[in-house]
């Protein structure tokens, strides 16, 4: 457990199982201001002794909180310029890894990288590739990546690292909506193959 700053501290954890649960069981307790999922941390905002007290003694939550969660259904091209090299780390066909990607729904576990970008887990664990060796310097926004367990949405256009299997319309960050972000912690993502090679 780290201090962070005047009124939050930082809570390590061995995993993002532990660190989902730990969420659930924190970010709805009165003396907490705002409690922000990680991959392996959550931080804590409240007067540092009061957040340091309830990390000892509150213990994880038996599972991650779906309170309030919502499932979208997203709709996605899949001609991304890395689909065959997926394909070909996973030992699988372009329509297996497709396949794969729209069967299993993903659960959103954190929200980071840039506004409206979401780490979905929980997906088929064939799809866990590496990231590129060397990051692209333009993704495009609506570019649907691989990278590791997890699974995205690029919001805008920026650099990135992750494996491009297919691309989407779905606006996943507008400041004129509230939220502005569409995808919230615990939401559950289900992607669907549309157009070309929409039936894998």
């Amino acid at each position: 457990m780290l201090a962070c700053g005047e009124d939050a501290v930082l809570l390590d954890c061995d995993d993002l199982d532990e660190a989902r649960r730990r969420h659930a069981a924190l970010v709805d307790h009165p003396d907490v201001v705002e409690a922000v999922l990680g991959a392996r941390t959550v931080l804590l905002r409240g007067r540092p002794s009061t957040m340091r007290a309830l990390a000892r003694s509150v213990p994880p939550a038996p599972t991650a909180s779906t309170s309030g969660a919502r499932e979208h259904v997203v709709d996605v091209v899949y001609d991304g310029p890395d689909l065959d090299a997926v394909a070909e780390a996973t030992q699988m066909s372009v329509e297996a890894v497709v396949g794969a990607h729209t069967a299993t729904p993903w659960t959103v576990a954190f929200g980071g990288f840039a506004p409206g970008f979401a780490y979905l887990v929980d997906g088929d664990p064939r799809l866990t590739v590496p990231r590129k060796d060397t990051p692209r310097p333009r993704v495009p926004a609506g570019a649907v990546a691989l990278a590791g367990g997890f699974s995205g949405v690029y919001p805008r256009e920026s650099p990135g690292g992750w494996q491009l299997v297919g691309r989407t319309d779905v606006v996943l960050f507008d400041v004129e909506r509230s939220p502005a972000a569409l995808l919230a912690p615990g939401d559950t993502v289900r992607f669907r193959a549309a157009g070309p090679g929409a039936s894998p």
